[in-house]
């Protein structure tokens, strides 16, 4: 291993991690260390019952809950969210759930600097950022800023051990998306590329495992661990391709998010890799080239492989493509519209990447 030759900057990890089994008992007590005294709970539609329980559990400190977090964050979800909290009486949020729901209580806490503790329920890994994707009028836009980052996660194995199993494979493709970017990004460190290498050897060694024995606790603890790796290690980089294309084309199509990144992480990763030996280390875990290795990985553990499977029309890959070249930004390989084009026919189609 070789340290950079003008050295490196990292900026340290502010975020209070729990982590552990059960550790979801421990919310009321997070939430008085961080001066709380009347916590929102949060969760999408789907996850109400949990969050009224968790709400529930937390007694005199409970200001109810709001169930109504929706995918890509929509600014009109927000407002309403907002509307309820300040009538609540609240004065932190804890969200319980997917990106979706953590989306929404970072939403909430960087409009009213109130403290945020989010508990996740999948391998998504957006927990530990700093970054807000929201969606207006169709087009999903992301910043990033210190209020966003959530002051404390709680990581309870328990919370994951009925997580169905393509929501399992999808929000950990999601995730190790997470740590490809941080691998090849412009202000990459050698803390968060050990980060990023740790969790790929993680998930290599705990998603298989969860194929044919979902409740394996020490999968499922291996798997978590991964997930929080790698979104600590994106939590402090700067994104690329892969997070600008796969947040272009959830915005604007309305595609799952999870199966987006799950879909296009191979062919980014592919592209990229002809640009950069950051992602090296990836032969060696997942068996042959970076891009190739990671789709043979998704298929094995039956992920989906084609964008067209998303509702996606080709005509739409037009539209993705001329939207992902509107912004600049760093990334390891330059690159034109037409090489997007290219890119997203290869996802479309499910094709294998190939160097």
């Amino acid at each position: 291993m070789s340290l950079p030759a003008d050295g490196f900057i990292f900026p340290g990890i502010s975020t209070r991690v729990v982590f552990g089994t059960g550790t979801l008992a421990r919310t009321a007590d997070e939430v008085e260390r961080l001066g709380g005294k009347r916590a929102m709970v949060l969760s999408t539609p789907n996850q109400a019952e949990d969050a009224r329980a968790l709400a529930a559990s937390l007694g005199g400190l409970s200001a109810g809950a709001f169930c109504e977090a929706a995918m890509h964050t929509p600014v009109e979800v927000t407002e309403k969210a907002l509307e309820v909290f300040k009538q609540s009486g609240a004065d932190c949020v804890v969200s319980i759930g997917g990106g979706s729901t953590i989306g929404l209580g970072k939403a909430i806490a960087t409009r009213t600097g109130v403290n945020q503790i989010a508990i996740p329920t999948t391998y998504a890994g957006s927990e530990m950022t700093d970054i807000l994707g929201e969606t207006r009028d169709g087009r999903k836009t992301t910043r990033r800023d210190a209020s966003i980052r959530p002051e404390t996660v709680i990581y309870d194995v328990d919370l994951t051990l009925t997580l169905p199993a393509d929501m399992t494979v999808t929000s950990s493709l999601n995730a190790i998306a997470h740590g490809v970017e941080a691998l090849y990004a412009a202000d990459a460190n050698p803390v968060t590329s050990l980060m990023a290498v740790e969790a790929m050897k993680a998930f290599k060694s705990g998603l298989p495992v969860l194929r044919d024995a979902p409740r394996d606790a020490e999968a499922r603890a291996l798997v978590l661990y991964g997930a929080w790796l790698c979104s600590t290690a994106l939590g402090y980089v700067a994104m690329s391709l892969h997070h600008k294309l796969a947040h272009t084309i959830g915005g604007s199509f309305d595609t799952p998010h999870a199966e987006t990144h799950a879909i296009l992480v191979p062919h980014t990763t592919n592209f990229n890799a002809a640009g950069t030996d950051a992602l090296e280390p990836m032969r060696e875990i997942f068996g042959s080239t970076p891009g190739g290795g990671l789709w043979d990985f998704a298929k094995a553990a039956g992920a989906p492989l084609r964008l067209s499977d998303l509702g996606l029309s080709e005509s739409d890959l037009d539209k993705a493509a001329e939207l992902a070249v509107q912004n600049s930004y760093e990334n390891p390989r330059p690159f034109t519209q037409n090489d997007i084009r290219v890119l997203l026919q290869a996802a479309w189609e499910g094709q294998r990447p190939e160097d």
